[in-house]
């Protein structure tokens, strides 16, 4: 592979060496092609290739590839794929098209039956993956099509033998998957797993086609499976509705758990109440009535989207063009629907808060009596928006970029926000992502006071000392911005945050010691943080913090200070990008590790950079370099939130007069 990767380039068309783990992202990727042609005076313009450490897992420890490589690129599209052609030797490359990455893998061979030997490694890897492919990734109930007499005889036989676990069991998911897997079959595969995995069921990644084989089995083993397993095994149980499953799911729901939610309205609508609304309310308030955690309603909210979104396509003359952003007129007809409880309504009214503008729009397009109805539920909810989200805020226990996404939506804090996030910060329940998120809003926007710091301190030494990667995040480890406002509040505590950053141990906190010097800053501090910055150190937010730190000792915006470093030769050049667009808003700076493509937040940043006639012509230069670079041109569907039409119309006039935009895969 590497052998051949070195033979590529010419005509306008380079490739970057095999990554290491500081290439991790796209855009690092993009980050490491400008050094590259700053280095060797290559010209912008030209096309590249590369993969990146994610990529790279696609090889195992032996440098075998195990899987498909995805080769990333930029530039021209066309060139790319003449650069690459057809791979090495014994390989193939699939095209992903313009907006796709490019896929390598190995050349298999198969019989007349289109079966691979059961030793080629990559061949029956290739054959599942295609037998894994479902026929409508659409739908809440995944079909699959038909095995043929060859494939089924094939996938049996895999299991004919002595079980090993680790080597045969993915057999069994095909299988399953049409119902197929025999009952000699299941028996021998769930002994196994329950002597290998004893007491740990759950880390078995192949039991889910086993526990549904028990239950399209009736087999009593299922429910003692199915009870060990716990809420994972949720959408199991709603595959085979019965009221023992309905019970088991109203447990698991009633805890919170999302799968467990959706799994117990799905099967309390096949068993009591067909009516997706009227189940909805129910489940709703029983909810409401066993405190269960907020994320249980949101949940709930999904399910009944899901239920409306199948019974839309079920209609053979609908609008398949309104598809798209039925779910989101969904959020915004259930936030004020007074047959819904309140808490169901609350959460529709937070999930339509960026999509009232793309419903407003796509309403417009719709038939005449439908587009009336649409743009006034848009316009009640705008009304009713305010009530239903006052003292409201995000699941803070979910995915952590979802946090991300919204981030832009805290530029300002109402009271109401800063009395929110108080209040998560005092609530004991609050977990380390909780924390750190809600901490560094109020302490970024000078919201943060004694008495958070007061709640928090029972709690540093057992949770908050614990690693906790931010390396997606905007937002810092929550001990580092506990130190700081310790320090800015010359609390006595601040001695023990200091003393314990300074001990060795535990080896996470070292890279991100010299963050906390954001505290109380002086002089010694700067020159500390410019000591490390010099030296080359891997920047994990000191450059930031050092322009943060240098603005408020001298009484300056951050951008002016951070502006003063471009062609600095102690500053690395793609360090300095994106913290010159991190700092533009001062009062909720970017702590992200690189420019996010996707993210509102580096977008607006960069546009107000890019913008701002304050600053010198190279600064300005950098942040519309970062904004053509953004997926809102490339890649707007993956601009999350979603953009309304409108805002990328607003997007590309406003480029067409600073230049195009690049491309890249």
């Amino acid at each position: 592979m590497k052998a051949w990767w070195r033979t590529l380039g010419g005509d306008g068309f380079v490739v970057l060496p095999p990554p290491t783990r500081s290439r991790y992202t796209q855009s690092h990727g993009h980050e490491d092609a400008a050094e590259l042609f700053a280095a060797q005076r290559i010209p912008t313009d030209t096309s590249f290739a590369y993969w990146h450490w994610q990529s790279h897992d696609a090889f195992d420890r032996s440098g075998a590839l195990s899987g498909e490589l995805y080769l990333h690129w930029g530039g021209d599209h066309a060139t790319v794929t003449a650069g690459l052609g057809a791979g090495p030797a014994g390989y193939r490359i699939v095209n992903g098209g313009p907006q796709g990455a490019f896929r390598l893998d190995k050349v298999t061979e198969t019989d007349a039956d289109g079966l691979p030997d059961p030793e080629d490694a990559a061949g029956v890897r290739q054959l599942l993956h295609r037998l894994d492919e479902p026929l409508d990734r659409s739908t809440e109930s995944v079909a699959y099509a038909p095995l043929t007499e060859a494939e089924e005889r094939w996938l049996h036989d895999r299991l004919s033998g002595p079980v090993d676990l680790a080597a045969t069991a993915r057999f069994a998911t095909p299988l399953e998957q049409r119902q197929a897997l025999a009952p000699d079959e299941t028996s021998r595969l769930l002994a196994a797993w329950q002597e290998e995995y004893a007491g740990r069921l759950t880390a078995w990644p192949g039991w889910r086609p086993v526990l549904h084989a028990l239950l399209r089995q009736e087999r009593p083993e299922a429910w003692e499976v199915a009870a060990e397993l716990g809420a994972t095994a949720a959408y199991a149980l709603a595959a085979y509705p019965s009221p023992r499953s309905l019970e088991l799911l109203r447990t698991w729901a009633l805890s919170g758990d999302d799968a467990a939610v959706r799994a117990w309205f799905r099967t309390h609508r096949t068993l009591r109440e067909p009516d997706p609304l009227r189940a909805a309310r129910t489940l709703s308030e029983e909810l409401t009535g066993h405190a269960a955690p907020e994320t249980a309603q949101t949940g709930l909210l999904g399910a009944l989207r899901t239920a409306a979104l199948e019974e839309r396509r079920a209609q053979p003359d609908r609008d398949t063009a309104a598809d798209a952003v039925f779910p989101a007129l969904c959020n915004v007809r259930y936030a004020t629907d007074d047959a819904l409880p309140r808490p169901l309504r609350v959460a529709a009214a937070r999930a339509a808060t960026d999509t009232a503008a793309r419903v407003r729009e796509a309403a417009a397009r719709l038939p005449g009596a439908e587009a009336a109805e649409a743009l006034a539920a848009v316009d009640r909810y705008e009304t009713a928006r305010e009530d239903l989200l006052a003292g409201t805020g995000p699941d803070l226990t979910g995915y952590e970029g979802g946090l991300g996404d919204i981030w832009h939506h805290y530029r300002t804090l109402s009271p109401a926000d800063v009395q929110w996030l108080r209040d998560r910060l005092a609530d004991p329940s609050t977990g380390v992502q909780g924390i750190a998120f809600c901490l560094e809003l109020l302490h970024a926007h000078g919201e943060a006071t004694e008495t958070e710091l007061l709640a928090l301190l029972p709690r540093w030494k057992k949770e908050l000392t614990k690693q906790y990667r931010t390396t997606y995040t905007e937002w810092r480890h929550p001990l580092t911005t506990l130190t700081c406002l310790a320090l800015d509040l010359a609390h006595p505590a601040a001695d023990d945050l200091l003393a314990w950053w300074e001990k060795p141990k535990p080896l996470w906190k070292d890279p991100v010691r010299l963050l906390t010097h954001l505290g109380a800053p002086d002089e010694a501090k700067a020159a500390e943080l410019w000591e490390f910055i010099v030296s080359g150190g891997h920047d994990t937010g000191h450059l930031m913090t050092w322009v943060l730190l240098r603005a408020r000792l001298d009484g300056i915006h951050p951008l002016h200070v951070a502006e003063r470093l471009i062609g600095d030769p102690g500053v690395h050049a793609y360090v300095l990008r994106r913290v010159l667009i991190g700092v533009a808003d001062p009062a909720q700076p970017l702590w992200h590790y690189a420019v996010d493509p996707r993210s509102h937040s580096w977008w607006r940043r960069a546009q107000e950079v890019a913008d701002d006639r304050t600053l010198s012509a190279e600064a300005r230069a950098i942040g519309l370099e970062v904004a053509r670079e953004h997926y809102i041109f490339r890649y707007p569907d993956q601009v999350r939130p979603p953009l309304a039409e409108g805002e990328r119309r607003a997007a590309r006039t406003w480029l067409k007069t600073h230049g195009p935009a690049p491309t890249g895969g």
